[in-house]
């Protein structure tokens, strides 16, 4: 049993004939596939000896990780095109398709912290104008 080569074969699959679109470039795909296994394995086999740690938890914990980040990616996509996207913000049922929630999902899929960092990154405030600064007792 080969633990490193088997989880990098379930990471990064090999295409199958028919798989690649012209079929001509399948070999080349292949190839970038394999190569794209071995050098997976070499760097879970380096993190897992510099940290003593069990390969398939590292793995696990890594492909954690890559979906929080993905997570996080969707909640500032969604806030940017509620948000960010002047007098006519996305529409949340094209929003809910695409990003496999609800309509009501959408609205609260995000949150203040979500639209500072979206802000910080395209470097504008918000322009919705369903986005309001919170109530103060004098204006409440």
């Amino acid at each position: 049993m080969d633990l490193i080569g088997d989880i990098a074969a379930i990471r990064i699959p090999l295409p199958q004939p028919g798989d690649v679109t012209p079929e001509e470039l399948y070999p080349e795909a292949r190839e970038e596939a394999e190569q794209a296994r071995e050098d997976y394995a070499f760097a879970l086999e380096a993190q897992c000896d510099g940290l003593r740690e069990d390969p398939l938890l590292v793995a696990l914990g890594n492909a954690r990780a890559a979906r929080e980040a993905a997570d996080r990616e969707i909640r500032h996509l969604l806030a940017y095109g509620r948000e960010f996207h002047g007098d006519r913000p996305y529409k949340l049922e094209p929003l809910a398709q695409t990003s496999g929630m609800t309509p009501s999902g959408i609205r609260t899929a995000y949150g203040s912290s979500e639209i500072e960092t979206v802000a910080r990154g395209i470097g504008r405030t918000p322009d919705s104008r369903r986005t309001r600064p919170p109530a103060t007792p004098e204006s409440a």
